[in-house]
């Protein structure tokens, strides 16, 4: 018999893809966030970093197909906030993703996006399975 966490909490939301749909998706995370109790430094760590990687969803994983999900789940247990955004998208090759700290990459348009969410979460990791990609960032929770 495997044991229960009685004070975990999940949160589930399905959108299309639609890069107008992001505001909502944020307001989602922001309620969650203030549930959580996280500061404001890490309500703003989890804000930039999750709107990106929802971005990063809808525009490159589903291409912006209306007929294609993206599925957020957000668990918080007593040490973590942990947020698992997937994608119908048939994912990337992470070798391939320029170091934005390079020279040659500084003044680029684009390409900064994991970087930035790796040096606001505690953890970020991608999942890519046969029916699509998964973004999961972990912020831990402050003790009180």
């Amino acid at each position: 018999m495997t044991g229960i966490n009685l004070s975990e909490k999940i949160y589930i939301k399905e959108i299309e893809s639609n890069p107008d749909l992001l505001p909502e998706l944020d307001e989602f995370i922001l309620n969650i966030a203030k549930e959580a109790g996280l500061d404001s430094d890490q309500t703003n760590s989890l804000s930039i970093s999750f709107s990106e990687a929802a971005s990063n969803s809808i525009l490159h994983g589903n291409k912006c197909d209306p007929n294609k999900k993206v599925r957020i789940k957000v668990e918080i247990d007593s040490n973590n906030l942990i947020i698992t955004i997937k994608d119908e998208g048939k994912g990337f090759d992470m070798a391939s993703v320029p170091d934005p700290t390079k020279p040659e990459n500084i003044l680029k348009d684009s390409g900064r996006g994991i970087h930035i969410m790796k040096s606001y979460l505690n953890d970020l990791r991608y999942n890519f399975t046969v029916d699509g990609t998964e973004t999961i960032l972990t912020i831990k929770l402050n003790k009180q």
